[in-house]
């Protein structure tokens, strides 16, 4: 069966207002399932059942039932009407709304992607397409209780209070309302004060208001203010809002969340480390009232559940997410927000490879619906568009109120040296040392996890190398552990030298951010110091506590990697000192001085964000680099200008076009083989290079062997089209595996 062509209008469906198209009885229809199939496949609808375009339903795929999605009707079929399935049930939830199905093609056709491969991705909850379940509640019953003959307690008379608003609220939430213990509530209800009903198990978000007032913006906010918020009710477009760091971004594009919100839109707002961003989720909620919805990785299943059909039913009105969030079902999609826009975070790397900014806009322009990017250092690729008009552009060049942007310091790591076996230089460790005399906080950078990245014999030099991937295993102090970042494998350190037989012979060699707090524990003996890396802090309420423990003046010292680099605000943090600042810069990525500039600068600009200035300390082995002159300057238009004339020189993105191919599986022989008859089948001609195959620099991941080649193109080329007449003359055997990844950020 051919996938399913594009829906047209035909004598068995109708359109009422709004869109939508109703199905009639009877009638030969296309499902999408969200399986890496070939497309659409043909089911009839029973005579019984009234459905539409965009339903979920239940559909007979072999010897079992799957859920599915009406993606069109069937006009051109080879199958045969008396073999052809009945669909098995209608699902209880809204359908999928039009702009989402449309948002399923492009994706799918742009990443040369199987389209239920894509839909797998909007459908990831499968239990929010069950009927929802119920739970237990309490209201006031309707008794005096004073007949009850119980004592009422402080405590109690808050509950009942509560409780007298007329409506059924969980035990959880009827304890957080009254301020008790969720024991007081279960007391009252088997004394007969409060009456036990059953309500629908979905989650409710009390409403934002957008009414509320913000804070005070300066002269540049309200201007950038008043055009974000306008364009939230203009239809489709795109405004690329670049300003320096502490220039108080959020609070201006929460001027068009309030504007979307006044005209009753959904939004959406997409951050590269929303399990991460417990400030943000505070100021929300000040700023509007309310808790938004969230979705990430860290929710439960049950959460996920409720989150997605409140979404799809329309109640949850603002949902703030990771990229997946992208795909959810909204009815009334009105705004999309997305902050640090810069971040690769944002590009999916397993799967269906796409960039989640990208595809914002796509989204945005499928529904009609403004999109706003967000960053202190704007990618290359939005810096372009808004360049050549196809984005607007709103600057905030400085700090809000009386914040400053902080000093910028090189430190020549080859002149001003560090200790035998010590990583921080005389000067770095000198300003540490002022910093907590001065009851100032400090930060130290390195992007870096565990206590060491490699680990060797002194003997005879073996290194400690994962077993499934090509990289060496790190050393973790706290866990007492071997680590593979990669691939999840963790093992002890082994008292025999698997080559040499010698025993206690392993030394770590290189720092990592526990190294580094051994280091600064015996220069600052009396700090308070904590380490903050994704081993330390997995969640939104970890993060939380760290917050509260910086605001609270608890922490003196912070050790952190990328994730305390983004959108934190703290206001005694002064000094930042960056332990390694050339490590992004190794490895050949073409992106390599921009990332590490935009990491750089991230992390740059935690300190001296309210009234105390702030200094920044890079330690560096190239200080002449243009990175680093640039930094050190605060030159970022230079930079960013010297980067993008080296691009086009080049042909590089944004200026051309690239895709990859990755070859994997477990026969190293194999896969060899199909790479090399990939690569005699490359494409030539005008605006066309093809690279490799070549071994991937992790040639080794999760035991499978990998060959990379590159597919490099003018901007005027259809890498698409060029890579499915590529491909379509290459047969590739089950046991490997072809990605494609377009526009590839990683190149491991």
């Amino acid at each position: 069966m051919p996938p399913s062509a594009a829906n047209s209008a035909s004598p068995s469906a109708n359109r009422p207002a709004g869109g939508r198209v109703m199905v009639e009885p009877g009638t030969r229809v296309k499902v999408l399932i969200p399986l890496p199939l070939d497309g659409a496949y043909d089911y009839r609808l029973p005579l019984d059942m009234a459905a539409e375009i965009g339903s979920f339903v239940a559909v007979p795929l072999g010897n079992r039932l799957v859920a599915g999605v009406i993606w069109g009707l069937s006009t051109d079929s080879d199958v045969l009407e008396s073999k052809l399935r009945d669909i098995a049930g209608l699902l209880d939830v809204p359908p999928l709304p039009s702009a989402n199905r449309s948002f399923v093609e492009w994706l799918a056709a742009y990443y040369l992607s199987p389209p239920g491969n894509v839909l797998r991705m909007a459908m990831s909850v499968q239990s929010a397409l069950e009927p929802p379940t119920t739970r237990p509640a309490y209201r006031l019953a309707e008794v005096d209780v004073e007949t009850l003959g119980i004592k009422v307690t402080t405590a109690r008379r808050r509950v009942l209070a509560a409780a007298s608003d007329g409506f059924a609220h969980p035990a959880s939430e009827l304890a957080s309302m009254a301020g008790v213990s969720s024991s007081v509530i279960k007391g009252l209800a088997e004394a007969g004060a409060l009456e036990t009903v059953q309500i629908p198990d979905e989650a409710r978000w009390t409403p934002p208001d957008p009414n509320l007032p913000g804070p005070e913006l300066s002269g540049d906010q309200k201007v950038a203010a008043g055009q974000v918020a306008a364009a939230a009710g203009e239809g489709f477009s795109v405004t690329l809002l670049d300003g320096v760091t502490g220039s108080g971004k959020t609070e201006v594009y929460f001027e068009a969340i309030a504007a979307a919100l006044a005209a009753g839109k959904q939004v959406l707002v997409l951050l590269p480390e929303i399990a991460l961003s417990s400030q943000w989720l505070a100021r929300f909620e000040q700023r509007f009232g309310a808790a938004p919805a969230e979705w990430h990785s860290d929710l439960t299943q049950g959460q996920r559940r409720r989150t997605w059909r409140g979404i799809a039913e329309g109640r949850a009105r603002i949902v703030v997410g990771a990229r997946s969030a992208l795909h959810l079902p909204f009815p009334d999609l009105g705004l999309i927000v997305v902050d640090e826009e810069h971040e690769t975070a944002f590009k999916q790397e397993d799967g269906v490879a796409y960039h989640a900014r990208d595809m914002a806009v796509v989204r945005g322009r499928l529904g009609e619906i403004p999109v706003i990017l967000v960053s202190a250092t704007p990618s290359l690729e939005s810096l372009l568009n808004a360049k050549e008009g196809r984005y607007r552009l709103l600057h905030l060049p400085e700090r809000h109120g009386a914040a400053t942007m902080p000093t910028v310091e090189l430190i020549d790591i080859t002149k001003d040296k560090p200790g035998r076996q010590q990583w921080l230089t005389p000067t770095l460790r000198k300003a540490l040392e002022d910093n907590l005399a001065a009851g100032e906080q400090s930060l130290l950078f390195l992007n870096r996890r565990g206590y060491a990245p490699l680990t060797l014999c002194r003997t005879c030099g073996h290194r400690l190398a994962c077993p499934n991937c090509s990289a060496w295993l790190v050393e973790h102090r706290f866990t007492r552990s071997l680590q593979c970042h990669h691939c999840g494998f963790t093992t002890g350190v082994p008292q025999q030298c698997p080559s040499c037989d010698d025993t206690d012979s392993f030394a770590a060699c290189g720092p990592g951010v526990e190294r580094l707090l051994e280091e600064a524990t015996l220069l600052l003996p009396e700090a308070r110091i904590e380490v903050v890396t994704s081993d330390t802090i997995r969640g939104p309420l970890q993060a939380a506590a760290f917050v509260e423990r910086m605001e609270n003046g608890e922490i003196d010292v912070v050790i952190g990697t990328q994730i305390v680099a983004k959108g934190y605000h703290f206001p005694r943090l002064t000094l930042v000192g960056v332990v390694d600042a050339d490590l992004g810069l190794n490895g050949g990525d073409l992106r390599a001085g921009e990332r590490t500039y935009q990491l750089m600068y991230q992390v740059a600009g935690r300190a001296g964000r309210e009234g105390l200035p702030g200094r920044v300390m890079l330690q560096t082995a190239s200080p002449t680099v243009p990175v680093m002159q640039a930094l050190a300057r605060h030159d970022r238009d230079g930079f960013l200008e010297a980067e993008l004339r080296m691009r086009e020189e080049f042909d590089f993105p944004p200026f051309g076009r690239l895709a990859a191919l990755i070859v994997s599986g477990p026969d190293e022989g194999l896969v060899d083989r199909v790479a090399q008859a990939i690569g005699r089948a490359a494409p030539h001609g005008r605006g066309l290079t093809v690279l490799g195959p070549a071994p991937a620099p992790l040639a080794l991941l999760r035991g499978r062997y990998r060959r990379r080649l590159l597919l490099k193109t003018s901007r005027d080329v259809s890498v698409q089209k060029v890579l499915i007449d590529w491909l379509g003359k290459v047969q590739v055997p089950n046991a490997v595996r072809l990605q494609v990844d377009v526009d590839p950020y990683s190149f491991l």
